[in-house]
């Protein structure tokens, strides 16, 4: 493998959600290991502004529930920059209404359900349908921002939740037909990021729960699910396709309760 590898010099990035948090974040560090990146986000005027202070960096619309937005956003990066080499699905349907109604099965609404899936499922799929004719030219790869959410169950998000696992799904299903054309096609999966959306959508003591139940000291920074996506779309991670990678601080790896455990045996409990 020569040269740095991990650079990502010449390669054009997608990057939905570049707006938010993890996608600014992931937009950065792209940006400064050489690619050319594309902020794609429903809030575009804050897109355009993200995309400024970046060298080469553009923004333009993105709505994952309108298929035409979708592919108007492929054809404009190709129109552009004449190749695409990174897909990277980050935009998921969030905030704080979706966040509170999200709840269990039992209390779903039908019309979330279908909501959740159209933007994260349908419009993830729609994406990679339409960049998957210029990955295989650059062979090039897709990174697909799931959740650890999508590896366990829980009380809530269950919308939320089961269709960042169909995303897994999709994402081993790409890898299988299309890495005979040199495409490779990986997940993310984040716990609990410290980002502005998440500080608007959990009150303090939600936080505070997967904290403690972190093994690390502290929540992961969008800046920590950057460097994961930007590994996987680095030649790198060249012999990586169809897997998830967790960054989520240990909090998935290890039994249920363990900030009760550390109370119990440090003697802060009885």
């Amino acid at each position: 493998m020569a040269g740095d590898a991990i650079r990502l010099d010449g390669k054009v990035a997608v990057i939905t959600g570049g707006a938010g948090g993890i996608g600014f974040a992931t937009a950065r560090l792209m940006t400064a290991r050489g690619a050319r990146v594309v902020l794609a986000d429903i809030a575009v005027e804050r897109a355009r502004e993200l995309a400024a202070t970046l060298p080469g960096a553009i923004a333009l619309p993105l709505d994952l529930g309108d298929e035409a937005s979708i592919e108007q956003l492929i054809e404009s990066t190709v129109a552009h920059f004449d190749r695409l080499d990174v897909l990277h699905n980050n935009a998921a349907l969030l905030g704080p209404e979706i966040a509170q109604n999200d709840g269990d099965v039992e209390r779903m609404a039908t019309e979330l359900w279908d909501r959740t899936y159209r933007v994260n499922v349908r419009g993830t799929m729609i994406a990679c349908r339409s960049a998957l004719p210029h990955l295989r030219a650059s062979k090039g790869n897709v990174v697909n921002t799931v959740s650890n959410l999508a590896l366990q169950g829980h009380l809530i998000q269950a919308a939320y939740a089961s269709s960042k696992a169909a995303i897994i799904q999709l994402t081993r299903s790409i890898a299988a037909s299309h890495g005979v054309y040199g495409v490779r096609c990986n997940a993310v999966a984040p716990g609990m990021t410290v980002t502005p959306a998440l500080l608007e959508a959990f009150p303090p003591a939600l936080r505070k729960a997967v904290e403690d139940e972190t093994l690390r000291d502290q929540l992961g920074a969008p800046e920590d699910i950057a460097e994961a996506v930007a590994f996987l779309a680095s030649d790198a991670a060249r012999n990586i396709t169809g897997q998830v990678l967790v960054s989520d601080g240990g909090c998935a790896s290890h039994v249920p309760g363990i900030a009760g455990f550390r109370a119990f045996f440090s003697g802060d409990q009885a």
